[in-house]
């Protein structure tokens, strides 16, 4: 097939979206695809159609610049040329260059699917109104009428994210698909990095912003027994970060904050004792997976707005969404119990054979193949 991605941000791999674009792109071009993109940057590939990022004023462009995204300007003679050379064209976001996107595909005829990676929640909880059911239910209405009732095949990277978009009136088949993990994170032998010597290391992946709360967990290690033993690292970046380095200061160990290239996050992951995903708001965190794929058992928060808590294989895995005491007793436990934190990270790492990437390659191979047949 020759497919066509449209995609706001793809050159750089600092959010899940475009890391996960990038592996499916790499993916399905490996399963002998023809795979084009267009989106921002400058890189010179063969396979890319650049766009002008859209310029922002200051304030904004710095909360989306520290969430790792930008947006593309749409370029509607690029868009045909790029649009009408395919057999299928796949969306990533329900903004500006998707839309007009999606009349050139109606427009020229061509088959086209979209995708759901946008959580109304990522935007709400940037704005103080996460918690606001009204305000979110808004969000899932607007995406619904202006951009993807127009499809007739959205890619759902959880369960949980399928069932919300039936739950808001969304009309197409829903293709529960997982983002997919590289074979590259699998079970390691425990080998601690030099600086982690000595030291019970617990880590979080995940954009610094309110919604992933990296504040619970923080304030859930100094409420632990084993605080003084404790180095918290949190893998990433954002716009939470210097909030987020002001409240580590009450840890007797000072977290590590920084953002881990995929060579390094998998010496991270193998130096970890016990992973953390804290986040309220979820569509499936890949980053979650490729911890327990490691051999991590994780804790996770049991929100009603993330499909994260699905991972977990044992009641000591979840805690209370937002409770730091409930969470701080969850850590107290793995600590306490070493033999039976080993034995569950051999069935953490096995239960991660299930979202393999190569496997979520040949679903998003057969939505591509269902969305051709239906235009035929």
């Amino acid at each position: 097939m020759k497919i066509l991605i449209v995609i706001d941000q793809f050159d750089n791999s600092n959010n899940g979206t475009t890391i996960s674009a990038r592996r499916f792109v790499k993916g399905l071009k490996d399963a002998g695809n023809e795979v084009y993109v267009i989106s921002t940057g400058d890189k010179k590939d063969e396979y890319k159609f650049n766009l002008k990022e859209l310029p922002l004023l200051p304030g904004i462009s710095h909360i989306i610049k520290s969430q790792g995204m930008s947006f593309a300007i749409p370029n509607t003679e690029l868009l045909e040329k790029a649009i009408s050379g395919v057999d299928v064209v796949h969306f990533y976001m329900p903004f500006w260059l998707s839309k007009v996107g999606l009349k050139i595909c109606e427009k020229l005829h061509v088959p086209h699917t979209s995708a759901f990676h946008v959580q109304p929640e990522n935007i709400t909880y940037t704005i103080g109104l996460g918690t606001k059911t009204k305000v979110n239910d808004m969000i899932y209405s607007h995406y619904r009428d202006s951009f993807f009732n127009k499809f007739t095949h959205i890619h759902c990277p959880s369960e949980f994210i399928a069932n919300e978009l039936k739950a808001h009136g969304y009309t197409a088949t829903l293709h529960v698909i997982s983002n997919g993990v590289d074979e590259e994170f699998k079970y390691y032998e425990k080998k601690k990095l030099p600086e982690f010597k000595d030291k019970f290391v617990i880590t979080m992946i995940g954009r610094y912003s309110n919604e992933k709360r990296q504040d619970v967990l923080i304030d859930a290690i100094s409420k632990s027994k084993y605080a003084d033993k404790i180095q918290l690292v949190l893998a990433g970046k954002g716009p939470e970060e210097k909030k987020y380095r002001k409240l580590g200061e009450k840890l007797p160990i000072t977290p590590v904050m920084q953002f881990y290239d995929k060579e390094n996050l998998i010496k991270l992951l193998a130096s970890t004792d016990l992973y953390v995903h804290s986040a309220d708001a979820e569509i499936e965190a890949i980053s979650c997976i490729e911890a327990f794929a490691c051999g991590n058992v994780p804790i996770i928060a049991n929100s009603k707005n993330s499909a994260t808590k699905q991972f977990a294989l044992v009641p000591e895995s979840l805690f209370n969404a937002g409770d730091s005491i409930d969470l701080a007793s969850k850590i107290d436990f793995w600590v306490e119990n070493e033999t039976y934190r080993k034995e569950m990270e051999i069935k953490y790492s096995k239960s991660a054979e299930k979202y393999r990437l190569k496997d979520s390659i040949k679903k998003m191979e057969e939505m591509f193949e269902d969305a051709i047949r239906e235009y035929r």
